[in-house]
């Protein structure tokens, strides 16, 4: 004898499938779409910060994550050295390099800093293709330099920071990137060794910012010796860290140690 009909029973939740998926559950495909790409943003949250490139420690203190994590992209402005020295430490262990769209690229400075030639991928011009050639090389190297075109549609930057998260790559860019997890520059700079019109260049010290889009603000005050990448012991570094949790605006310890001898680069 047939059972009586009666009301389906109700899921207070959807069920998952073999491969741990909400299923549909009576919600609509929209739904269905936003909680798997929350669920997408999450793991890529997760893994953003799981891994850190290699990083000169001067840099690594004022970094978010304490250095360039994987899937991270960072601007540096007003310093092609600042932007090279980002790059040398990941080089000096063995990492490849890409650098896209710097046709001034100095090599012999790279080389200078620690950046091994023999693992550093050149693309001086890509012209119209820069979002392909960026993306390409993400896809192989763990590290890519690069000075954005001026005018780059939101979606194209977000379609490449996804790609960054995925493949676990960091981007540099020279100027202004809106993605950016953290803005480096040279807030101020001083030489020494010149006279009253005598003498010679000996050295010079910097002091480096690194702000992160809510505002907070690390500083470095640093030599150059201090920015170059190593595999072994290296010269004594001298660069003092301060400013963890302050916001721009803001001065460290090491102020009263070299403000005073400290100049406004242009």
């Amino acid at each position: 004898m047939p059972l009586p009909a009666g009301p389906a029973p109700e899921e207070d939740e959807p069920s998952g499938d073999a491969e741990g998926l909400p299923r549909a559950g009576g919600r609509s495909p929209a739904e269905v779409a936003l909680g798997l790409q929350t669920r997408i943003d999450a793991l890529q949250t997760s893994r953003l910060g799981s891994r850190n490139l290699p990083t000169v420690p001067a840099l690594a203190r004022i970094l978010p994550g304490g250095g360039l994590q994987a899937g991270g992209s960072y601007s540096v402005r007003n310093s092609a050295t600042l932007a090279m020295a980002l790059l040398a430490g990941p080089s000096a262990t063995g990492a490849w390099c890409g650098v896209v769209g710097i046709p001034d690229f100095g090599v012999e400075a790279a080389q200078g800093l620690g950046i091994n030639l023999e693992r550093l991928v050149l693309v001086p011009d890509p012209g119209s293709q820069w979002l392909t050639v960026t993306a390409a090389l993400v896809d192989v190297v763990p590290i890519v330099l690069t000075r954005a075109p001026e005018h780059l549609a939101p979606t194209e930057g977000e379609r490449l920071r996804a790609r960054l998260r995925r493949r676990g790559a960091a981007l540099i860019t020279l100027g202004a990137w809106k993605q950016s997890d953290s803005l480096l520059g040279v807030a101020e700079s001083a030489w020494e060794g010149l006279g009253a019109g005598t003498g010679h260049l000996r050295s010079r010290r910097m002091k480096i910012t690194a702000t992160q889009p809510s505002g907070r603000l690390r500083h470095a005050y640093v030599e150059p010796a201090d920015l170059r990448g190593s595999t072994g012991p290296g010269p004594t570094s001298s660069y003092t860290a301060s400013g963890a949790g302050t916001r721009s605006g803001t001065t460290g310890p090491a102020d009263a140690l070299f403000g005073a001898h400290l100049v406004r680069s242009s």
